[in-house]
């Protein structure tokens, strides 16, 4: 069970224990009877949803952040821990630079990847959606917008919007100098500024659209579908190249509503639930009670101005469980 504690998230238990009652640290490995090794692994295990917050943030993949968290324990077990001031501090530097290492590596990677490429969705816990900066901030829309920052812009904003560390401390974590960081800061945010959704959309205007969106996709209403589109709307789907899905984004309101239309949900074997993914209110489609696709929206003033569509198995993992992420 995890708890926030002075902007921190904490987590009850740091360690599980194994058969022969043994403590067992982070990378499942045994430590000795006596505790040795135990306070870098309460260390590590009590920040560690803030830590994959920070890393998920900045790389929009669950599975890269999930290998940056096994690097930051690593390198953070063999830290000489009366010497850190600021165990946290100390814990999101580590991962900022092994993700900004990882984000320049993954940035090829994706130049080559097959159709549209998403951010991995998350199933949420509703916490999430009421710290409403935070569900802002992992929004599949506001993901998307960080992906057009250069990996220094997406470390400094996000560790400066998201995560409010002083200045000195991302010069730091990003190896810049502090004036430095102020005007990376200052760029990104106005880079982000002019893409970002028109206004903050509250869960419930989220979830009023879906709905409508919902019943108008299940019995194939053109009309339904338009009355919530904007005439502006883009769809994309990520397939990844394993799942049948738009190699290129469907734009217009009247393209996209007959799309959908002609995809209606009718076979018996088919459901469209509603989930809170990212922190936002989101459509789970099944077959046979396996997850097909995840559905997210970006709303503005109402209306649907974006749908992302993401089909690729490989990044449907982390939505059977609840995935905690803090601030």
């Amino acid at each position: 069970m995890s708890q926030q504690v002075g902007g921190r998230c904490l987590v009850g238990e740091a360690a599980e224990i194994d058969e022969t009652g043994g403590r067992m640290d982070a990378e499942g490995g045994n430590i000795s009877a006596d505790g040795s090794g135990q306070p870098a692994v309460d260390a590590f295990v009590a920040h560690r949803n803030l830590l994959f917050t920070v890393a998920y943030e900045m790389l929009g993949s669950a599975a890269d952040a999930e290998d940056v968290l096994q690097e930051t324990w690593l390198r953070w077990a063999d830290v000489d821990l009366p010497a850190v001031r600021d165990q946290r501090s100390y814990l999101v530097r580590i991962t900022t630079r092994l993700s900004l290492n990882r984000l320049r590596a993954v940035g090829r990677r994706r130049e080559s990847y097959v159709g549209s490429w998403l951010p991995e969705p998350l199933l949420t816990a509703p916490d999430v959606a009421e710290d409403v900066e935070l569900a802002e901030s992992v929004s599949m829309a506001m993901m998307l917008v960080l992906e057009t920052l250069a990996p220094t812009e997406r470390a400094v904003f996000v560790l400066r919007e998201v995560f409010d560390l002083a200045y000195d401390e991302i010069a730091e974590a990003v190896d810049k100098s502090p004036a430095t960081v102020r005007q990376i800061a200052h760029r990104a945010r106005t880079h982000v500024a002019a893409r970002r959704p028109r206004g903050m959309v509250s869960p419930a205007d989220t979830r009023r659209a879906l709905d409508a969106f919902r019943r108008a996709v299940e019995v194939g209403d053109v009309q339904g579908l338009l009355d919530v589109l904007a005439p502006d709307v883009v769809l994309l789907g990520d397939g990844g190249g394993i799942k049948q899905a738009l190699l290129r984004p469907v734009s217009g309101a009247d393209k996209v509503a007959r799309l959908l239309a002609s995809r209606q949900v009718q076979v018996a074997a088919m459901s469209l639930r509603p989930a809170e993914v990212n922190g936002y209110p989101a459509l789970v489609l099944r077959f046979d009670g396996e997850i097909d696709s995840v559905v997210t929206l970006r709303v503005d003033d109402g209306v649907i101005t974006a749908l992302y569509a993401v089909r690729n198995p490989e990044k449907l993992s982390h939505m059977r469980r609840a995935t905690t992420l803090c601030r």
